[in-house]
């Protein structure tokens, strides 16, 4: 593995293709956006998670949500590494393993309720509101120090915390609708 950069590296496609960790810690590229890195590799992972659910079955896609944590871990660590910024924004793996992990637990839901499961997660993990935030701030590196293994787990744990707080959202108005008949035919 390539000593940490002296100074910090730009994102860019060439230097994504070249290292594997780089792929999937950008999202496969969509981590590139100029825009919204986070928002487009979130949506890269419901796109994806819709086409894995035709062709692998639930099980299959729980050990996919398990093995996405440590694989995450290790390509956003090395990325981040090498990139010299411990989080950097280029890296959505975080993201997708997040977000897989929602749609997972939720079974099969209509796409109204993966759409509110989107915007759930996306405001909790841009505004870090309470909990997201505390996770956010855990394993951040001192100024200047190079991004390590904890700062690996830094950039997957707040994440994760966001999709407890969109799971924990979606149960409570799973609750309210079972109780009042508001969103019924959301959570049919």
């Amino acid at each position: 593995m390539p000593p940490p950069p002296t100074r910090l590296r730009r994102a860019s496609s060439r230097f994504m293709w070249a290292d594997p960790a780089h792929v999937v810690a950008m999202g496969f590229g969509s981590g590139l956006s100029p825009v919204a890195p986070g928002t487009v590799g979130t949506l890269w992972g419901w796109g994806s998670w819709v086409l894995l659910t035709l062709v692998l079955q639930d099980h299959a896609l729980g050990l996919l949500c398990l093995a996405a944590f440590p694989l995450g871990w290790w390509a956003s660590t090395r990325t981040a590494r090498h990139l010299g910024i411990s989080d950097p924004s280029a890296v959505v793996w975080d993201e997708i393993a997040a977000f897989w992990l929602i749609l997972w637990v939720m079974g099969h839901p209509k796409w109204q309720l993966q759409l509110l499961a989107f915007l759930l997660f996306r405001l909790f993990d841009a505004a870090k509101p309470g909990p997201v935030g505390w996770a956010d701030q855990l394993f951040k590196a001192p100024s200047g120090q190079a991004p390590g293994w904890r700062q690996g787990l830094g950039i997957l744990i707040d994440d994760y915390v966001a999709a407890a707080m969109t799971l924990l959202c979606l149960a409570l108005l799973a609750q309210v609708s079972a109780r009042t008949g508001l969103l019924a035919a959301w959570f049919a």
